[in-house]
């Protein structure tokens, strides 16, 4: 396998044209280094501490994934081996890892993530393409990692005993934030933003031989030797140059204007190489000269990019970090409520900033008043970065501009989110004093208007509220050591639920990566998916993303309490999911569905917390009333660990989706039960004949089921074992595809079962309950001999209904045109989707 290939895809996170520079202008930078060595080393340096190696985990997945195959679905236990195999190596030699997952999308890097799934769905189309022309997996040049991965590695780590961690915003920065306050041997991963971290040494994944333990150590400090910068200098290089927060784009003419000037342009370098040393030789010759006399915004052409790129020069600074190019004029205080709170250590300066109210949106804002004008203006969002930012009016051009930093101070301002207590804190530091004044919203009342104190100031803050959601927090209790406790936000923290003692719950599962979705709807109310393998020009079958929805309308109402209400107002939950033909320039907007659950639906209270056995009870029946399938509870009991859980996947599905027939029904029950006897090895010589489209479009389906069920299991408190659902032990994709194309040629089902008479009864009793329980709803399962013409294939927009999310008794009329869904932003209701 071409490694090298595969990871060269994911290699544009982080500073653009930077991983380029040093693999081919400064190759001085990478050193190889061996893991045991430096392990031996970091021991006798601190006796008695573990070597620690914090991996980003979400930059290793492409690595990690060794199966030849990946069309298919995933080949899950070869994939579980591969990373048992990766533990097991740094293990043996006394190297702790610790793994980190990105837990959500900041809204900084949305445009970002818009733009790389965009990319995919391109590449997607070109895989479907090629399997439809050769009837086999494309070459490495085309990988796709398989559906679910990120998901469902999380799981297999913890089930390896490994300390595996989600984080409550882009990963890089609590990864970043943890190696330098454990004193962790390193970072491995694959993102040039750990070069412009200023904290532990950076590894390259790609470059990791397993086997040997050698890798590249990229060095900053070499890199800044290089450039003829500081490590401080670092964020703002990678600002000008562009990141997953600025735009490359947004300085392009100011790189151009650098390079023009630059007077030694090394003709054996490329012009991205050349970029990068002549944006540096700016900073250092010109930059550099008038630090802590003029405003960075007087140097460089921000324009209204201004909060934008602030936010980005701060995203890099790790907690207790400064930066030399943030400044604060010394006369600034805060007022809220007319009381008066310093901003500075500096004592004689005394500034008021009342509160006032917006006439647009009827919310409360904070104002700041100039020193010079006495004018009063408010706290505004910057229409191009969409950041909250303090704005002050020129008294001569009555333009509002954003407030950031002045050339008289040397006063700090960052702005934090305390992700323990998901609130915002503000820190203030002047330049003689180390003293620092921390600011926070902390609403503990339930109302509206409530107000907040922090104990050190002791001075109340009001929150604004919003049309729809609440701004929700809790005490703060900021502890260096919880890794999840780091993190820069300048945006106010919106939380959907306001029961502080489940939202903590909530919470911890997420960090713990013990849940998924569940923390991310409760808090934010906004989610997203990214791409499945899924035919844009097939348009028999729908969209994952339409299939699992209305579960995921019922979800929303398990967690969002007051939407159990019929009298109340529910609001809608963000979902940026990938699928054919949505633009993502908005997010679906989508409201919970009410659902039936036998005694009642249970407040969350009881399903996370109540420890009774009796309650483990209704929790299943909550879940299965997530599935709509309360009627099927009998039939399910009766099933067998681990095919409970599957078989509730497959009458869904079987329900949803119309042109799923009985060959497929075949083909997913046959290979869950052959898979259960077949060894690794085994697994790995299997070679499926050749490679069928719709297959390709199933495999990746079933394993978007397994993440619902995820979702739903967390949500529900737990009521079926998650390894019940993990793919390694029910699904693998070479397997399924082998017999899903026997089922489609007709062989019998003793074929398909590999001539195994003890699976041949378990066979026809899994059948039954899928059969009996879609019988409930109307839906009787027949094989492809018995479609009519309607069901030939392409017939999504004109023919027969091929998807239900209704009530599940509706199946006459038009079908819905899935794919012609349109843009995001719409509210989809319960009624809205059901057939008609």
């Amino acid at each position: 396998m071409d490694r090298q290939m595969i990871l060269s895809q994911s290699s544009v996170m982080g500073v653009r044209g930077l991983q380029g520079f040093v693999g081919s202008t400064c190759p001085h930078i990478c050193t190889v280094v061996n893991f045991k060595e430096l392990a031996e080393h970091h021991r006798s340096k601190y006796p008695g501490c573990t070597p620690t190696i914090v991996v980003d985990a979400m930059c290793c997945l492409r690595y990690w994934y060794t199966p030849e195959s990946w069309i298919c679905g995933g080949q899950w236990r070869e994939y579980f081996s591969a990373l048992r195999d990766f533990v097991k190596t740094f293990t043996a030699v006394g190297i702790k890892l610790i793994f980190f997952f990105d837990g959500m999308v900041e809204q900084d890097k949305r445009d970002e993530w818009v733009k790389r799934r965009l990319k995919n769905n391109r590449e997607i189309s070109r895989i479907f393409h090629y399997i439809k022309s050769h009837k086999e997996q494309p070459g490495r040049n085309m990988f796709f990692i398989p559906s679910g991965l990120a998901v469902f590695t999380r799981f297999a780590l913890k089930t390896l005993g490994q300390e595996t961690l989600c984080s409550l915003q882009e990963a890089d920065y609590e990864v970043a934030s943890y190696g330098l306050q454990h004193n962790c041997l390193g970072i491995l991963g694959e993102d040039t933003d750990y070069l412009i971290y200023d904290t532990c040494p950076y590894f390259s994944i790609s470059e990791l031989c397993l086997e040997s333990l050698d890798t590249i150590m990229l060095c900053r400090e070499k890199l800044c030797e290089s450039l003829g910068l500081c490590v401080a200098d670092l964020p703002l290089l990678a600002c000008l140059l562009g990141n997953d927060i600025i735009p490359e784009g947004m300085f392009e003419s100011f790189r151009y204007k650098c390079l023009s000037s630059y007077t030694s342009v090394k003709e054996n370098f490329d012009k991205k190489g050349n970029v990068i040393l002549a944006v540096s030789d700016h900073i250092s010759k010109v930059l550099h000269l008038y630090q802590g006399e003029k405003k960075l915004e007087e140097l460089l052409p921000l324009g209204p990019n201004k909060a934008l790129f602030y936010k980005g020069m701060a995203s890099y600074l790790l907690p207790g970090q400064k930066s030399p190019w943030f400044f604060q004029k010394p006369k600034s205080v805060i007022t809220l409520d007319k009381q008066v709170i310093s901003m500075s250590s500096d004592s004689e300066s005394r500034q008021e900033v009342p509160m006032c109210t917006d006439p647009e949106s009827g919310q409360e804002v904070p104002m700041c008043t100039d020193p010079e004008s006495r004018q009063e203006v408010p706290m505004c969002t910057d229409p191009e970065s969409r950041q909250d930012v303090p704005m002050c009016t020129d008294p001569e051009s009555r333009q509002e501009v954003p407030m950031c930093t002045g050339p008289e101070s040397r006063q700090e301002v960052l702005m934090w989110t305390d992700s323990e207590s998901r609130q915002e804190i503000i820190m203030y530091t002047g330049p003689e004093s180390k003293q620092e004044v921390l600011v926070c919203t902390d609403p503990v009342s339930k109302h509206e208007d409530s107000m907040c104190t922090y104990p050190e100031i002791n001075q109340k803050l009001p929150v604004a509220t919003d049309s729809e959601f609440k701004l929700r927090c809790t005490n703060p209790e900021i502890k260096q050591e919880d890794p999840a406790n780091v993190g820069l936000e300048i945006k106010q923290q919106v939380t959907m639920v306001s029961d502080t003692e489940i939202l903590k719950v909530a919470r911890t599962h997420h960090v713990q990566a013990e849940s998924y979705l569940v923390y991310n709807i409760m808090s934010s109310g906004e989610i997203e998916c990214s791409n499945t393998l899924e035919d844009e020009l097939d348009q028999a079958l729908p969209s994952q993303a339409f299939i699992y929805r209305p579960i995921r309308q019922r979800v929303y109402s398990l967690l969002l309490e007051n939407c159990q209400d019929v009298t109340s107002t529910c609001p809608a939950v963000k979902e940026w999911f990938v699928y054919p033909g949505n633009p993502l320039r908005h997010p679906d907007l989508v409201r919970p569905l009410q659902m039936t659950v036998p005694g009642g639906t249970p407040s969350l209270k009881i399903l996370w917390l109540n420890q009774e056995p009796e309650i483990q009870v209704r929790r299943l029946d909550t879940l299965l009333a997530c599935f709509n399938l309360s009627s099927s509870r009998e039939e399910l009991q009766a099933v067998e660990s681990p095919f409970q859980a599957f078989c509730c996947l497959l009458i869904y599905l079987f329900v949803q989706v119309d042109t799923l027939c009985l060959e497929d029904l075949h083909a997913f029950i046959a290979q869950a039960l052959c898979l259960q006897g077949k060894s690794t090895s085994q697994l790995v010589n299997l070679q499926p004949d050749y490679i069928n489209s719709r297959a390709v479009q199933l495999g990746s389906l079933l394993v978007r089921g397994l993440t619902t069920l995820v979702l739903v299991n967390s949500a529900c408190g737990f009521p079926w074992k998650m390894s019940d659902f993990m793919p390694w032990n029910v699904f693998d994709g070479k397997l399924f595809h082998q017999k899903y194309l026997q089922s489609e040629k007709g062989y019998a089902v003793e074929v398909l079962l590999e001539q195994n008479r003890s699976r041949l009864t378990k066979f026809h009793n899994l059948k039954a309950v899928v059969c009996k329980a879609c019988m409930k709803e109307n839906r009787r399962i027949t094989g492809r001999v018995h479609w009519g013409s309607h069901h030939a294939g392409r017939w999504g927009r004109q023919g027969s209904g091929s998807h239900r999310t209704g009530s599940g008794y509706s199946r006459s009329g038009q079908g819905q045109p899935w794919r012609d869904q349109g843009p995001g932003s719409r509210q989809y209701e319960h009624d809205q989707w059901r057939r008609y």
